[in-house]
């Protein structure tokens, strides 16, 4: 009997393991270019320098109530760019937010005075008046498919001519009549425009205001689905209206959101100066469009943080003062300004441009 010989196969050994192959896109950048890639790492280090700079030419700012000064010119500029700024993220911008800052403390003041109300009554019909000029503008923008620059122009003539027309029809005059004798005055000023004794130096609760509402802020857009609407209406709404995202409400919504800025930021000067300038507010929505540009945020949409426009805001109230504390020629402010927008657009372009390089 033959026995059957069975040839046993060959083993080969594995190949030793090599360097694994990257096609780039899989590839861990450097800390350096991932930092470079947040939109509010540019403008930090620009509002840094700034500072420094300040605290070298202007040794007043190095004072606790000169800084107090800053943050708080700061914080009035900050609170109106951080729903500009939102707004920019979602595609959109809003020319009339400077003058609607003066449309809402119009209306709470004529309204209280004139009909002899208490000034509560006043405060919420002017909030209910600004979310109406939101409301109208985002409707506008969405179903008639224009630019938002045309329609908020169009908008900021409107409110302009409004408040002359109509301060000088009530009051017989250009201003409003003082209110700080009225019902509820004392309590709206509390909420809107005190002050807090921190070490000695007074700072204005407009300061704790912007730096909550600016965390609010951060927080609906890196952490809710709103936030994340936001973004996807700005980077392409039709992408975004194709996977089932509310584009008409978020934009209306965002445009009311720069309605409430604005009733917020002009209730702080009623009751901070308890008379309001009919004519005053044009000008400043550049000043919150530039400051959340060199925050970061892109005209075109779709890119930018709410901790960014804080440090732009910062830049500009650090600007503004640190020239009066420097002893300077207040008439190169805008100047300033124009170089420091400028810059920021180069910044954050040359920033971009390193973080996504492979």
């Amino acid at each position: 009997m033959s026995m059957t010989q069975h040839a046993e196969p060959a083993v080969t050994a594995p190949p030793a393991p090599g360097p694994k192959e990257s096609d780039g896109r899989t590839a861990q950048r450097p800390l350096a270019l991932r930092l470079l890639a947040r939109p509010e790492v540019g403008v930090f280090l620009g509002a840094a320098a700034v500072y420094v700079f300040f605290l070298i030419a202007a040794p007043p700012v190095r004072d606790g109530s000169s800084m107090a000064t800053v943050l708080y010119q700061s914080s009035t500029i900050g609170i109106m760019t951080l729903p500009v700024a939102l707004l920019m993220i979602g595609g959109e911008f809003d020319l009339s937010s400077g003058v609607a800052v003066i449309t809402s403390a119009l209306t709470a003041s004529m309204l209280a005075y004139q009909l002899s109300m208490n000034v509560w009554v006043g405060v919420l019909v002017a909030l209910l008046v600004s979310l109406a000029v939101g409301f109208f503008n985002g409707w506008m923008v969405v179903k008639t498919g224009l630019p938002s620059f045309l329609v908020t122009l169009g908008t900021f003539l409107i409110l302009q001519g409004v408040n002359l027309a109509v301060t000088k029809l009530v009051t017989g005059n250009v201003a409003t009549d003082d209110i700080s004798d009225m019902d509820g005055f004392d309590q709206a000023k509390k909420v809107f425009a005190s002050s807090f004794d921190i070490g000695g130096v007074q700072v204005k609760i407009t300061v704790f205001y912007w730096l909550a509402f600016a965390a609010l802020a951060t927080w609906v857009l890196l952490r809710t689905k709103y936030g994340n609407w936001v973004f996807s209406v700005g980077g392409n709404k039709d992408s975004a209206r194709a996977v089932g995202v509310p584009v008409t409400f978020t934009k209306i919504s965002l445009f009311m959101l720069v309605g409430v800025g604005a009733w917020f930021v002009g209730m702080h000067q009623l009751f901070t100066f308890n008379t309001v300038q009919s004519g005053e507010g044009v000008g400043q929505e550049l000043i919150y469009i530039a400051a959340a540009v060199i925050g970061g945020c892109l005209l075109t949409g779709g890119y930018g943080s709410a901790i960014g426009p804080v440090f732009g805001a910062f830049m500009f109230g650090m600007v503004n003062q640190g020239i009066v504390f420097a002893g300077w020629n207040p008439d190169w402010f805008k100047a300033f300004l124009g170089v420091m927008l400028l810059g920021a657009v180069l910044i954050n372009l040359w920033v971009r441009q390193s973080a996504t390089r492979r």
